[in-house]
């Protein structure tokens, strides 16, 4: 898998910007049961405690809580689609992005504010403050083009590494599923 260039990136953002407003689908459903290792789920269930049952969220530390544990505000990360599939390439390389959730719908800020509630599936989740920036394992992955990219001011207003959420109700997900801004 080659890296894209900064041309190709910022060439795609057109795609990014036209993804959906307040109704989307879901596309793909990802479990990182290890470091290292991704699982794509045909169902998936989420949970108040734990996030994406199965995932080690619950298990990674975090610079961004007081005594080093999971932030509850980052049990999910969530990608566009659009935006994965302009970095990472075909469907089958997304998992590498290290989101659970990759969906066809805007995550601009203007479109999601933080604490914007969304059903998916039967579950609903928020939208939260948190960052969601691109790390050096993201880097690795995909060039340092593309964490420009997505940490460029282009990049950042159409969230192009996605956004951080929690869960509000537990439920379970499936690809194909609609998404409702609530």
């Amino acid at each position: 898998m080659g890296h894209r260039t900064a041309e190709e990136l910022l060439a795609g953002l057109d795609v990014i910007r036209r993804s959906p407003r307040g109704i989307g689908r879901l596309e793909l459903v990802v479990r990182r049961p290890a470091v290292g290792e991704r699982e794509v789920l045909a169902e998936g269930e989420l949970d108040t405690t734990v996030g994406l049952v199965g995932d080690t969220w619950d298990q990674r530390t975090s610079t961004r809580t007081d005594d080093g544990s999971p932030h509850p505000h980052m049990q999910l990360n969530i990608m566009n689609a659009a935006a994965a599939a302009l970095i990472a390439g075909d469907r089958e390389h997304w998992p590498l992005c290290g989101d659970q959730l990759y969906v066809d719908l805007d995550l601009s800020e203007e479109a999601l504010p933080p604490w914007t509630r969304l059903r998916v599936g039967s579950a609903v989740i928020e939208t939260t403050d948190q960052p969601h920036l691109g790390c050096a394992k993201f880097t690795q992955r995909f060039g340092l083009d593309a964490m420009r990219f997505v940490n460029s001011p282009e990049g950042k207003a159409v969230k192009a590494r996605g956004i951080n959420a929690r869960v509000v109700e537990p439920g379970i997900v499936r690809p194909g599923d609609e998404i409702t801004v609530l």
